[in-house]
């Protein structure tokens, strides 16, 4: 297993997908953050099923960027309770994981 993971956060606008992606990005806590459009989402909120529209940010990193990642979450997502999933990058391209861990300046 290596130390690298993808991240997943569902937000509500493009508009704060772009501000929550650009934020990671400059921050040095996600190498690149993949915004996907026109997702759907069901699930249980304060005992109503709900049914939105939604954007998925996918989140590459270092394991070691969590703890920030849910910091820059919490501070600039909309929702009250903002989904942040991380899950292990098990194997990938020797240079791709490279250049992810050079970008994030993990130990540098």
């Amino acid at each position: 297993m290596t130390p690298f993971r993808v991240v997943y956060v569902t937000i509500d606008t493009p508009e704060n997908a772009e501000k929550l992606a650009r934020a990671l990005v400059e921050r040095q806590q996600a190498a690149c953050v993949n915004i996907v459009p026109q997702i759907r989402s069901i699930y249980r909120w304060q005992g109503d099923i709900c049914d939105d529209p939604e954007l998925l940010l996918i989140i590459k990193t270092h394991a070691s960027k969590l703890a920030g990642i849910q910091q820059t979450v919490d501070e600039l997502h909309p929702y009250e309770v903002a989904e942040m999933i991380a899950l292990p990058i098990t194997a990938g391209s020797d240079a791709y994981l490279a250049w992810l861990d050079d970008v994030v300046n993990v130990d540098h």
